[in-house]
């Protein structure tokens, strides 16, 4: 029994989805986002609310995930995603270099430059410490902002680096003198 995959999606004023084969395309005010779903689970309009529903229990370990990326979907092309990374060292900035490259300045020997993918943005603030990843794709948002928080990893000994703005780190122990 899917608790996830029975519960309604509610569905925004300006929102319209289509389902063409095993796919659905998601259209809302922010742009259009096309998610594969499995087959086997069907996809119906009640109320105002988009229904998953599955023809047999065999199905029943997709259910829940596709009710949850058909709601992501339908969020993003509403309201967007966004993550928000910190850059924490001395001398360690960020700065957006044209409107599709980042360029980071990391304490390696050369600036990294990450070329963003179409349909992500990004904000810099003016200190030069905090980009916010947005988009209306989840995945993709939270790809780009996994692959960016790699370049310098948060060290467990001084917690510089990137970092997510919600992270909570531990920071450990250098090393004692010996007696």
């Amino acid at each position: 029994m899917s608790r996830i995959g029975k519960k309604p999606i509610p569905l925004p004023q300006g929102v319209k989805y289509s389902v063409k084969g095993n796919t659905i395309v998601v259209e809302g005010p922010k742009g259009k986002v096309e998610q594969v779903i499995p087959s086997g689970i069907k996809l119906e309009t009640e109320d105002g609310h988009i229904v998953a529903s599955r023809e047999s229990d065999s199905q029943a370990a997709i259910h829940g995930l596709t009710r949850a990326l058909v709601a992501n979907a339908v969020e993003g092309v509403t309201k967007g995603w966004s993550k928000d990374l910190d850059i924490v060292g001395i001398g360690y900035r960020v700065e957006l270099k044209g409107k599709d490259t980042v360029v980071f300045t990391l304490g390696y020997s050369h600036p990294i430059e990450f070329p963003l993918p179409t349909g992500i943005t990004v904000a810099i603030d003016p200190k030069q410490t905090r980009i916010t990843v947005s988009g209306i794709d989840r995945q993709k948002v939270g790809q780009i902002a996994a692959d960016m928080r790699s370049l310098r990893k948060p060290d467990p000994y001084k917690n510089k680096g990137v970092r997510y703005s919600d992270e909570k780190l531990k920071k450990k122990v250098g090393k004692t003198g010996a007696k």
